[in-house]
């Protein structure tokens, strides 16, 4: 009693496909090319095909989502944002009024309720927000600056999604969006923020780059998009190789070739946009209305800026960026599980003392390191061999693995622990591998 149940991985609702060595099976029409992550993430039981764009996501995805929200939700608090949550139901009247309803064309999910009502599904929410702040019109520049976020389910009509998570056209997305008094101030807020994604894709290790981006259909007048390099991105940057200058090719004017620093020749590469920023300026709150009260007490219209970051494609593209062709490697902060345990095999002369050891380990770790209890997972298929499974658990990019082999009925005994992400093997007692652990962080 009181102590965490274990976790075994039969009964773990993760139906593995992992012999499944060509594309047999899959989802997408033949011949049509899949991308690694979303291979992997089939293959892994982590994704499963719904319809043309949507998937279920299955449980050890969730995991890792709502690990990925927890250090966004860091980041987000740490520039002063405060978190709400808007209706996925947009009326039509909004767009219209922005001029968005017509201008997004048919990316737009429409629908009508019973009464004839014309709404949209959001595939973003900056009318929504400013409608809410312009509700409250006794807004004082005390209050300001005013950085408010949600973290919800996305819609895009998408001609032709693809590539599992990485285009698809219901998605997950973090969206902040700032009310400033000047625009100065809100310039302030822009790099506020751009610095909080920095941080936060540091935290991940994952390899971005921040370049110079068109506004497209959001509108305002800078933009920024964060971008993991990667061959099936569907962006092109240009880079300058000393780091004075990155943009998306579509916002620059003719063949630019070299930087406009430097001199140095521009690099070409292809990027997943992982990340979006947007100075608004006062598109949206000028339609609206959404002001504030000046010291002088006048109504003035707020400075805005909306801030995106792609929760479902920061996973698929940091397995795509991360993993090797045949396992996935994950960002070992947001993984779903962080050790496996893996027992001897059913009828080989280290199983009983073995698994029993191996148990005891298990659950003095989960006593000891309680932020972990939900984080180990026990493979538990032992009619299977020690390798069998050993491939498995790198195949579905556990951070750590412990197993029970041939040297733990020494005395004392002794676990072999793998480290998938540097690919080092030790040999610990029990005291060693809880120490190991003990560095481990879970959001």
């Amino acid at each position: 009693p009181g102590r965490a149940r274990r976790l075994l991985l039969s009964q773990l609702f993760q139906p593995l496909n992992l012999q499944a060595g060509g594309e047999a099976g899959w989802e997408g029409r033949p011949g049509e090319p899949l991308c690694r992550s979303q291979k992997l993430m089939l293959q892994g039981g982590l994704i499963h095909p719904a319809s043309p764009g949507c998937y279920y996501y299955l449980p050890p995805t969730v995991r890792a989502m709502e690990k990925l929200v927890k250090v966004m939700d860091e980041e987000m608090q740490a520039v002063g944002g405060q978190k709400l949550n808007m209706p996925s139901l947009s009326s039509a009247e909004l767009w219209r009024a922005s001029g968005r309803w017509d201008q997004m064309g048919p990316e737009l999910f429409r629908l009508a309720d019973r009464h004839g009502k014309r709404y949209c599904l959001g595939p973003t929410h900056e009318e929504a927000v400013t409608e809410l702040v312009a509700a409250h019109s006794n807004l004082s520049y005390k209050q300001l600056p005013l950085r408010l976020y949600q973290v919800t389910r996305k819609f895009r009509d998408e001609p032709k999604p693809r590539f599992g998570l990485l285009r698809g056209r219901e998605f997950y997305m973090k969206d902040m969006y700032t009310f400033d008094a000047s625009e100065e101030a809100a310039r302030q807020t822009y790099d506020l923020v751009c610095d909080a994604y920095h941080s936060l894709f540091d935290r991940l290790g994952l390899p971005f780059v921040k370049v110079r981006a068109a506004t497209g259909s959001i509108g305002g007048t800078v933009s920024h998009e964060f971008q993991l390099p990667a061959d099936v991105g569907e962006d092109r940057l240009v880079l300058c190789p000393d780091g004075h200058f990155a943009a998306n090719v579509e916002t620059l004017n003719g063949e630019q070739t070299s930087c406009p620093t430097c001199g140095e020749k521009l690099t070409q590469t292809r990027g997943i946009e992982v990340g979006h920023t947007f100075y608004l300026g006062t598109k949206y709150s000028s339609v609206s209305n959404a002001v504030f009260l000046s010291p002088e007490n006048k109504p003035q219209l707020a400075e805005m800026g909306c801030y995106g970051l792609g929760v479902t494609r920061i996973l698929a593209a940091s397995i795509e960026v991360l993993s090797k062709e045949d396992s996935i490697r994950w960002p070992s902060l947001i993984a779903p599980y962080q050790v496996c345990f893996i027992p001897p095999k059913k009828g080989s002369k280290e199983e009983e003392e073995g698994a029993a050891l191996l148990e005891r380990v298990y659950d003095d770790l989960t006593e000891a390191l309680p932020h972990l209890a939900g984080d180990s997972v026990l493979d538990d298929r032992t009619q299977l061999t020690i390798g069998k499974r050993l491939k498995d658990a790198n195949k579905l990019g556990y951070p750590y693995v412990v197993i029970a082999g041939k040297r733990v009925c020494e005395d004392p005994p002794v676990f072999e622990v793998w480290n998938q992400n540097t690919g080092e093997v030790l040999f610990l007692t029990k005291e060693g591998v809880i120490e190991l652990m003990s560095k481990v962080q879970v959001p």
